[in-house]
């Protein structure tokens, strides 16, 4: 067992030391966890984010100005003040996603209790912030209208009183969501890319003759492989939760952060095999990257991380339930979103030993075999 132990670990040291003399994987690691993730988290924000838009106001009230001050920035730029025949062009150069028409005499009808109407013009090729927008609009005027007329007279309260409050990400910031989904999608693709990158390197460099005359066997080669660079993206995702999650993008992480490193090993065994079986498979990088696109993308939007898994057809949840993206996305979200202890992740701790270690055993298998196919 000492000399099983101590092959393993050389044999790991020696893929680590071929890692820091490729600069190319080097220099994917450390863009994976650093700008990447930066990217990620500031560069996507939500649809409603500065959305262009203009006022045509012809009433000129104080109703009329008291809606034109409640557009303002993140979600709107400062409304731009426009006339009637500057509409159309404004909206066909794209200058302004919304422009709002307040009619003559807005505020005396409104008082009256006429239901004046208001003209809201969209630009409908933008369409996820058309769609998002068009509600924002509507509601922010109704809201305005409505406080203002209680002001001017009695207005009978409602029974009832919605208060909506946003757990866990209060001020719904798009980067806590997103720098931290990206941290758990690199961890999976970044583990299965080092260790088939290993396997076919050494395969194009022939060094695979070499680890064959040698007195180590197929499974502490593969064992070697799986603890070496599942380390290396180990270390990477805690620097990057450390210094760019928490440092640099300032995202409160709700639970702790080795129960989620811990899963992530666990996720890690199982991914690491899974880039071992694909690089028995490819015969080259070219053909190992195609598989890595075939595999990746359903994975990463069937995990649960883009949507709901509950949205998903049946049929879709129960084979990926069999992935262990999806259980490694589950804990994640459990515990540095909702600070979830392990009483509550177990299940999916358990699920990701059982599926790595089938998956382990098949990457053994067809390893076992692309060796004994060079002999």
């Amino acid at each position: 067992m000492r000399d099983h132990l101590a092959n393993i670990y050389r044999l790991g040291v020696k893929e680590l030391w071929s890692l820091w003399r490729d600069p190319t994987m080097l220099f994917l690691i450390v863009y994976t966890f650093t700008l990447a993730i930066y990217v990620a988290g500031t560069a996507m924000p939500e649809t409603m984010h500065r959305a262009p838009i203009a006022v045509v106001d012809e009433d000129d009230s104080m109703l009329s100005a008291r809606i034109v001050a409640a557009f303002y920035p993140p979600q709107f730029t400062l409304p731009a003040r426009i006339s009637l025949a500057e509409v159309d062009p404004g909206l066909d150069s794209g200058r302004y996603t919304f422009v709002l028409n307040i009619p003559p005499n807005f505020q005396r009808d409104v008082l009256a209790g006429r239901a004046p109407q208001m003209q809201l013009n969209i630009d409908a090729t933008r369409m996820s912030q058309a769609f998002a927008g068009n509600g924002a609009v509507q509601q922010i005027v109704l809201g305005e209208v409505a406080e203002f007329v209680q002001g001017y007279r009695s207005v009978a309260s409602t029974p009832i009183e919605l208060v909506t409050r946003a757990r866990f990400n209060p001020a719904l910031q798009p980067a806590w969501f997103a720098s931290l989904m990206e941290v758990i999608n690199n961890i999976t693709m970044l583990s299965i890319i080092l260790t088939g990158a290993a396997l076919i390197r050494e395969r194009e460099h022939g060094t695979v003759e070499h680890l064959l005359v040698m007195p180590v066997t197929p499974t502490e080669i593969m064992v070697a492989k799986v603890w070496s660079m599942g380390l290396v993206v180990l270390l990477a995702a805690t620097v990057s939760l450390t210094v760019v999650i928490q440092g640099v993008l300032r995202v409160p992480i709700e639970g702790s952060i080795a129960l989620f490193l811990t899963g992530a090993a666990l996720h890690l065994f199982a991914t690491t095999s899974m880039g071992i079986f694909m690089a028995t498979l490819a015969r080259s990088m070219p053909q190992f990257g195609l598989l890595m696109m075939l595999t990746m993308m359903p994975l990463q939007m069937l995990s649960g991380g883009m949507t709901p898994r509950e949205s998903m057809p049946l049929w879709v949840q129960r084979v990926m339930s069999l992935a262990p993206t999806t259980h490694f996305t589950e804990l994640s979200q459990a515990i540095l979103y909702r600070g979830a202890g392990f009483e509550v992740v177990w299940t999916s701790f358990v699920a990701l030993l059982v599926i790595g270690c089938v998956l382990f055993a098949l990457s053994l298998a067809r390893f076992r075999k692309t060796i004994s196919q060079m002999v």
